[in-house]
């Protein structure tokens, strides 16, 4: 029966997603979700109280979807220095591809920003500690200086976070897609070790 209700939310949080991105937040009522789900009211109200816990729970999703992306990298055999350079490029392109997919949210995202920021404070908890252990690999490995790794880690943590908004904005688009490798040469100058 779990999976039935967890397939059940999972559809509702999709169409749900699928309509804040067409229509925009403000413009979806619960009527319509319910609609354009075909479970009716009742079934909706079971899972969600209002429109902003079907909200809460699409950026939860979302998030989550980053977040996978991100430990999919952090689990690959690989060297420390390949999986830092995947993890940056992970984190903004799954960035990207987020906003790019839910449309309309784009616009929400600015309006929400402590929405969003209040359902990223455990996801940003969990990469920065994913970054910390990339650094650790790496200084034990000798491939990167002894350096402080928990502040390494945050810094370069709220350095790919800071590009994220000029990036959804397009202000940094295609001169960013083809800078990205120097924005990751640019972290490895400062903890790359040099022989």
């Amino acid at each position: 029966m779990a999976s039935k209700n967890t397939r059940t939310r999972e559809h509702l949080i999709d169409v749900a997603r699928g309509l804040f991105a067409k229509l925009g937040k403000k413009n979806v009522t619960m009527n319509d979700i319910a609609e354009a789900s075909q479970k009716g009211r009742r079934t909706l109200y079971t899972y969600f109280k209002s429109k902003e816990d079907v909200y809460r729970a699409v950026i939860d999703h979302e998030l989550a979807y980053m977040l996978a992306q991100l430990e999919r990298v952090s689990a690959k055999e690989t060297d420390p220095e390949a999986k830092l350079t995947e993890h940056i490029i992970t984190h903004l392109d799954a960035v990207k591809e987020t906003v790019n997919r839910n449309g309309s949210l784009k616009a929400d995202f600015f309006h929400d920003i402590y929405e969003v920021e209040r359902a990223r404070r455990k996801v940003d908890m969990r990469e920065v500690e994913m970054i910390r252990s990339i650094l650790n690999e790496g200084v034990a490995q000798r491939m990167f200086k002894r350096v402080n790794i928990d502040l390494t880690a945050v810094i370069i943590f709220y350095a790919l976070k800071g590009l994220e908004v000029p990036y959804i904005r397009q202000g940094i688009s295609t001169e960013f897609e083809n800078n990205k490798n120097s924005i990751v040469e640019f972290v490895f100058s400062g903890i790359r070790k040099t022989h």
